[in-house]
C-alpha cells in the first residue's frame, strides 16, 4: 500500500508537469524530474522522515508543476513581460488617445450626412468608440504577445539598450498629451453640439417645439465643410503632439484653418444665414426680436474673431518659443 501511494503522488506530479512540455523533450525531462524527486525523497528519509512525509514535502517544495514546467522550457508566465511592457503600454495609450476620437468623429459626420436621427448618431458613436478601444487593447497586446513568445530573449529592434541619448527633448507647453486629448475632446464636443442642435434643437417652446439655433439651410454642405475643417484641426493637433512642439509651418496651417472658419462664419452672419432666422422671433417678444438678433449676431461675430485671433497668436508664440 505504501509503495502504491508513493508512486501515485510522484507519477501524478510528473504527469502534470509534462503536460505543457513539448513532446520531443518530454521523456528526457520526465526522467530527469523523477530522478530529482527520488534523490530528494531518499535524502529526507535518511534524515529520519517517513517516505510518505518525505515525498509530500519534496513535492510541496517543488511547487506548482505548471510553474516548474515553464522553468524547464524557459517559457514566460506573463502576457507582456518587462522587456516589452513599456513599449506596449506607451503605444496603447497613444492609440487610445487618438484613434477612438477620430473614429467617433468620422462616424458622427457620416451618420449626420446620411440623415440619421440623433439617437442613431449617438448609438453609433458610442458603439464604435467602445469597439475601437477594445480592438486597440486586444490587437496591440496580441502583437506584443506573439513577438515576445517567438523571439525569446533575442533583440528584434523593438527595444534597444537605453542610453542617455534616448532622453526626449522637453516638450513645449501646449504640445503634450493632455493638450492633444483636450483638443480632440473639444472638437468632438463641438461636433456633438452641432449634431444635437440640428437633430434635437437648442431650445423648446410650446408653440414651435424644439428649435435649432443654427440655420437649417447650413445642412448638409456648410456643416459638412465645417466637419472636414474640424478633422483637419484634429490632424494638426496630432502632428504637433507627434513632433513635440509647434513650429512656423504648423502655426501657419493653423492660421489658414482659422481664417477659413472665421471668414466663412462672418460671411454667413453678414448674409443672415448663420443663425436660424426663426429662432429669436420664437423665443423673444415680437417688438424686441430684431434688436436681440442684431446684438447676438454682433456678439457671435466678435466671439468668432476673438477665438480665431487668440488661437492663431498663441500658436505663433509657441512656435517662436520653440524655435
Amino acid at each position: 500500500m505504501h509503495a502504491t501511494t508513493s508512486a501515485s503522488l510522484t507519477d501524478r506530479y510528473v504527469d502534470a508537469a509534462m503536460r505543457t512540455v513539448p513532446e520531443m523533450q518530454r521523456d528526457d525531462l520526465a526522467a530527469e524530474l523523477r530522478a530529482s524527486i527520488d534523490d530528494q525523497v531518499e535524502a529526507r528519509v535518511e534524515q529520519g522522515e517517513s517516505p510518505d512525509d518525505a515525498e509530500r514535502a519534496v513535492l510541496s517544495d517543488l511547487g506548482d508543476p505548471d510553474i516548474l514546467a515553464a522553468q524547464y522550457t524557459d517559457r514566460p508566465l506573463w502576457l507582456v513581460g518587462p522587456r516589452y511592457y513599456l513599449t506596449w503600454w506607451r503605444l496603447t495609450k497613444l492609440l487610445w488617445a487618438i484613434v477612438p476620437v477620430c473614429a467617433a468623429a468620422g462616424v458622427a459626420i457620416g451618420q449626420a450626412l446620411s440623415g440619421a436621427d440623433v439617437g442613431e448618431v449617438i448609438g453609433s458613436v458610442v458603439s464604435v468608440a467602445l469597439s475601437v478601444i477594445v480592438h486597440i487593447g486586444f490587437w496591440t497586446t496580441l502583437v506584443f504577445f506573439i513577438v515576445e513568445r517567438s523571439t525569446r530573449n533575442t533583440d528584434v529592434g523593438l527595444v534597444g539598450r537605453w542610453t542617455p541619448d534616448d532622453l526626449p527633448e522637453p516638450r513645449e507647453k501646449g504640445a503634450g498629451l493632455s493638450d492633444l486629448v483636450a483638443s480632440l475632446v473639444f472638437l468632438a464636443i463641438a461636433a456633438g453640439a452641432i449634431l444635437w442642435d440640428h437633430f434635437i434643437g437648442f431650445v423648446y417652446t410650446p408653440e414651435t417645439g424644439w428649435m435649432p439655433f443654427l440655420a437649417p439651410a447650413l445642412w448638409p454642405w456648410w456643416v459638412g465643410a465645417l466637419f472636414v475643417l474640424m478633422v483637419l484641426e484634429a490632424l494638426l493637433a496630432i502632428f504637433v503632439y507627434a513632433k513635440g512642439r509647434w513650429d512656423m509651418r504648423s502655426a501657419t496651417i493653423n492660421l489658414f484653418l482659422n481664417l477659413i472658419v472665421a471668414g466663412g462664419a462672418l460671411w454667413l452672419l453678414s448674409q443672415q444665414q448663420l443663425i436660424n432666422p426663426a429662432f429669436f422671433p420664437a423665443v423673444t417678444p415680437a417688438d424686441s426680436s430684431e434688436t436681440v438678433t442684431g446684438i447676438v449676431q454682433a456678439l457671435f461675430g466678435f466671439g468668432i474673431v476673438a477665438i480665431a485671433v487668440w488661437d492663431t497668436v498663441d500658436a505663433f508664440l509657441k512656435a517662436r518659443r520653440a524655435g
